[in-house]
């Protein structure tokens, strides 16, 4: 297979129930939103939750030819884990990391943005995707504080591709969990902790930002779609995927 030009990756889900114009709809919204930004001084944070699960996630292993590839495991509950929210500005390259303790939700997803809000100036674009715990009262409530100069952007429906917060738990589970027994939730914690620290603790002069290793992957399908968008034609200030105008 190398002989043809054939290389072994581990494969993604390409998501079938996408739908295109919506997607090339969000793309044209993400190019306006950016130049809005730059006019503004505001920030735009991809955000998203992550699960870590303390069973081994099997990815691939190196073995003697005609060995098994075995992995030990104590079978841990499938609620044994920690959970994350993260947000990362491809910006400026910072990162806010919050633990989540039990289920995410409305409360929690507000708790994530107050966190956001209080640490950056500013105006403040969120785009994250279209989950249950991304809607609902507290939030709604808590988008009515006035002066809060914070919106939140939808992505289309199954794109995890153009949200940029998916490399850092992608890097993160490559890393934590691996053929790792972590054995119960204690163990899952500590050592995701432990490889979130330097990314979702302040330094760089006080803030937390993303190591070179991510900031490449970090940027994906939805940055160079709206690369291409910008450089083929002028793009007007249009926000028909469900945006309202930004003021400072």
């Amino acid at each position: 297979m190398h002989r043809l030009g054939f290389v072994l990756k581990r494969p993604k889900k390409h998501f079938l129930k996408a739908d295109d114009a919506k997607r090339g709809a969000f793309v044209a919204a993400y190019a306006a939103l950016l130049i809005e930004a730059r006019r503004l001084g505001a920030k735009i944070f991809f955000a998203d939750e992550a699960h870590f699960r303390a069973d081994a996630d099997l990815r691939g292993k190196w073995v003697l030819k005609g060995e098994p590839a075995l992995v030990d495991s104590t079978s841990p509950r499938w609620g044994e884990k920690t959970s994350y929210y993260s947000a990362v500005c491809l910006e400026t390259g910072e990162v806010e990391i919050m633990e989540l303790q039990g289920y995410s939700n409305a409360e929690t997803s507000t708790a994530f943005l107050k966190q956001l809000r209080d640490k950056h100036a500013g105006p403040l674009n969120v785009i994250w995707d279209n989950a249950p715990a991304h809607h609902g009262d507290a939030l709604r409530a808590y988008l009515t504080t006035p002066g809060l100069r914070l919106r939140l952007v939808s992505l289309p429906g199954y794109s995890p591709d153009f949200n940029a917060a998916e490399a850092i738990w992608d890097w993160a589970r490559e890393e934590a969990e691996g053929e790792l027994v972590l054995g119960h939730q204690s163990c899952s914690a500590g050592k995701v902790g432990t490889l979130l620290r330097p990314v979702g603790l302040p330094h760089r002069g006080g803030q937390a930002t993303v190591p070179d290793r991510l900031a490449g992957p970090s940027r994906g399908a939805l940055q160079r779609r709206s690369s291409q968008f910008l450089s083929h034609r002028p793009c007007r200030f249009h926000f028909g995927f469900g945006l309202e105008p930004l003021t400072q």
